[in-house]
């Protein structure tokens, strides 16, 4: 009679390499192997991140001090246009990272598990950096709110990318 810690055992690896494989398929292509409602989830993370960069962009000043609390008011005006700047650049990384999200969407769904896990890197190491080197802010801004709701959505969205649809075969979508 086998324990069930050696049956989790034997299945570790089976369960690893099924993740490995999702992450990183052999073919990118449009065939999704995960829950629907992670796409769902997905696109609605993209669509917000899109507004998002492109309000960076067009109004960074606005949302550097309001969204994000930093006083800009507080530096001089070289030093607010430098941090206006820094984000307007910000917002533009984050938009070509979300057009190759889009195109992931539209062409190539099979990547969805491996981009959900590239924006929660994106968004752990932007955490990480901010910890050991703070920017000084009023407040609680309410951006932190937003990006704590987006991170446990792609947290969500990235669990439920990686399992799949029970009993079904691949689905063309």
């Amino acid at each position: 009679m086998m324990s069930t810690a050696v049956r989790m055992a034997e299945a570790s690896p089976r369960l690893n390499a099924r993740i490995f494989r999702q992450l990183l398929p052999q073919r990118f292509d449009n065939t999704y192997r995960g829950h629907k409602l992670a796409l769902w989830l997905f696109a609605l993370i993209v669509l917000m991140r899109i507004v998002m960069s492109l309000n960076s962009i067009l109004n960074g000043r606005s949302v550097a001090s309001s969204a994000d609390g930093i006083p800009l008011e507080t530096y001089t005006p070289a030093a607010a246009q430098t941090a206006v700047s820094l984000f307007a650049l910000l917002g533009f990384s984050n938009l070509v990272i979300c057009l190759v999200c889009v195109l992931v969407l539209a062409r190539y769904r099979s990547m969805v598990p491996l981009m959900f896990t590239l924006l929660l890197l994106q968004y752990m190491g932007g955490r990480l950096i901010l910890h050991y080197l703070p920017i000084v802010r009023t407040g609680t801004p309410p951006g932190f709110y937003v990006n704590l709701s987006l991170l446990v959505l792609m947290i969500f969205g990235l669990v439920l990318s990686l399992r799949s649809q029970g009993n079904l075969r691949s689905q063309e979508l």
